[in-house]
């Protein structure tokens, strides 16, 4: 249903549910007036909301997601830049964005690949099993092995896995903690390894010794 301001029901709802996230950061500046006086509070807030579960997500997304315009989106985005409430990063062909001063450059890098479905796979995968083969990514991921092997060269690339002996996830309790953190965004398999997150904290850290 369509209210006489042009924002329909379900799109109102997912902006109020996001904004609610999204006022509680003091970077925000819900007291903005000039924004609260043409309605655009709500918005703004919803994308720092989303930003907040849904690190590392790229223009196109943020729009879909919260049913915004290209326009609309692209006005807000460059408000709560310049406020200092989000920063924007590049990650090959996207524009992605995040919480400002929250993620260090190899947080962004990964939360860029866990946001790409195959390598997200993969890096689950990984923590998982720590001793899967390229050959068992596959099969568990039901990609051709080229497929592994050419993500595998971009992660290794972006400094998020060795292949110096079989596969290994680079600093991987800091790739863990952000897949258990914001598991919600990154689907089933991240919801399975975030419920049993404490096991594998713990195995990774024993590990490390």
């Amino acid at each position: 249903m369509t209210k006489p301001d042009g924002v329909d029901d379900e799109k109102r709802a997912t902006l109020r549910r996001f904004a609610a996230l999204g006022a509680a950061s003091p970077l925000v500046g819900r007291a903005d007036t000039a924004a609260a006086e043409t309605g655009e509070s709500d918005a703004r807030d919803a994308i720092a909301g989303y930003l907040s579960t849904t690190p590392g997500a790229h223009f196109s997304k943020i729009r879909d997601d919260l049913q915004l315009g290209t326009g609309e989106t692209q006005h807000h985005l460059r408000r709560l830049e310049d406020a200092g409430a989000i920063e924007r990063y590049r990650d090959g062909d996207y524009k992605r964005y995040v919480t400002a001063g929250r993620f260090d450059e190899f947080e962004k890098r990964a939360l860029g690949y866990l946001r790409r479905e195959t390598p997200r796979g993969m890096l689950i995968e990984l923590l998982l099993t720590p001793s899967a083969t390229a050959a068992d990514l596959a099969d568990a991921l039901e990609v051709s092995a080229p497929t592994v092997s050419k993500y595998a060269g971009e992660l290794e690339e972006a400094g998020l896995l060795s292949r110096a002996d079989g596969y290994a996830v680079e600093r991987p309790e800091t790739v863990l903690v952000l897949v258990v953190r914001h598991a919600d965004s990154f689907g089933d398999r991240a919801r399975t390894l975030a419920r049993n997150a404490d096991g594998y904290l713990a195995y990774q850290g024993d590990d490390a010794e």
